[in-house]
C-alpha cells in the first residue's frame, strides 16, 4: 500500500487513510499510536469511522475521512479481513484483497520481527479463515513490491 500511496501522491481523487492502532510506533510504521484510553476515548466521542479489532489491538479511521468520501474520492483504508466481511455489503465500499501464499507470508512476517513465533503462527491460522474472502479484487503479492503495487494503483486509479 505504501508502493501505491507514493505513486498516487499527486492524484487527488484518491485519499489514503492513517490508520489510529493501540500499538507503539516500530520501524516502517504505517498508523498513528494511541493508548487504549485515547482509542476509547475517539470512539466514545464518534471520532472514529471505522473501527476493529485484530491481532490483540485496536485499529480505528478518523471520521475526518468521511468528508473526503463525501467529496467522490476513493479513501484506501488497511484494514482487517475480518472486519470486511462485515463491510461488503456497505454501499461505496470495495474490498481489494492483497495476500500471499502461506509459506511467504511466514517468512516475510518473521524477517520483519515484530511478532513472536506464536503471534506468527496465530496470523496464519487466522488468514485461513479468510481464504475464501469475497472480495472486488485480488492481488497476490508473491513478486516484486512493485509488481504488487502496480496492480493497486491500476485497480484504484485506472487512468493514472
Amino acid at each position: 500500500m505504501g508502493w501505491a500511496a507514493t505513486h498516487l501522491g499527486d492524484y487527488p481523487a484518491v485519499v489514503f487513510a492513517r490508520r489510529m492502532v493501540t500499538r507503539a510506533p516500530h520501524g516502517g510504521s504505517d498508523h498513528d499510536p494511541v493508548t487504549p484510553a485515547q482509542f476509547s476515548r475517539l470512539l466514545a466521542s464518534g471520532q472514529l469511522a471505522w473501527h476493529w479489532a485484530a491481532h490483540g489491538f485496536e485499529y480505528g479511521i478518523d471520521v475526518r475521512y468521511a468528508a473526503d468520501v463525501a467529496a467522490g474520492r476513493t479513501v484506501v483504508v488497511n484494514g482487517s479481513r475480518e472486519h470486511a466481511v462485515g463491510l461488503l455489503s456497505t454501499a461505496n465500499v470495495r474490498v481489494v484483497n492483497i495476500m500471499a501464499e502461506k509459506e511467504l507470508l511466514a517468512a516475510r512476517l518473521e524477517r520483519r520481527g515484530r511478532d513472536a513465533p506464536q503471534e506468527v503462527a496465530a496470523r496464519l491460522e487466522r488468514n485461513d479463515r479468510f481464504e475464501n474472502l469475497q472480495t472486488h479484487h485480488t492481488i497476490v503479492n508473491r513478486g516484486l513490491l512493485a509488481d504488487a503495487g502496480r496492480s493497486l494503483v491500476h485497480y484504484l486509479a485506472p487512468g493514472a
